[in-house]
């Protein structure tokens, strides 16, 4: 498995944005589909987007379609998501996540093996 450490979380007024990245350890990254998901106090963890091993595949939420964008650095081993339009009910621990698997076969947390520790995103109004 490969072990994921995300960064640049922080707190950003509404219509703000910001940029996550995922460094992942291992040689085999391109190999592992990638997601991003979040989860806010008292509410379950849920999808926010994810990307194929070659980064040519990305799916979004409905809800961050436009807003949000995923994408990855093979070479550097590293997710990202740029965050844009910030909304104050953006606001949640954001986690990066990986699966062995090229293709992103599924949205579900639960497909997901790898983990980061999350960051932290509060959006001001």
């Amino acid at each position: 498995q490969v072990q994921l450490v995300e960064s640049g979380g922080g707190l950003v007024q509404a219509g703000g944005s910001l940029r996550l990245s995922c460094a992942a350890s291992g040689r085999t990254f391109s190999s592992y589909a990638m997601g991003w998901f979040r989860q806010a106090p008292g509410k379950e963890r849920e999808f926010v987007a994810a990307i194929s091993g070659s980064g040519v595949f990305a799916y979004y939420a409905d809800s961050m379609k436009g807003r949000f964008t995923i994408s990855r650095d093979n070479a550097k081993n590293t997710l990202y998501l740029q965050m844009n339009s910030l909304k104050p009910e953006d606001t949640a621990v954001y986690y990066c996540a990986g699966r062995p698997g090229a293709s992103v076969s599924s949205k579900s947390p639960d497909t997901f093996s790898s983990w980061g520790q999350g960051t932290q995103v509060t959006v001001s109004s």
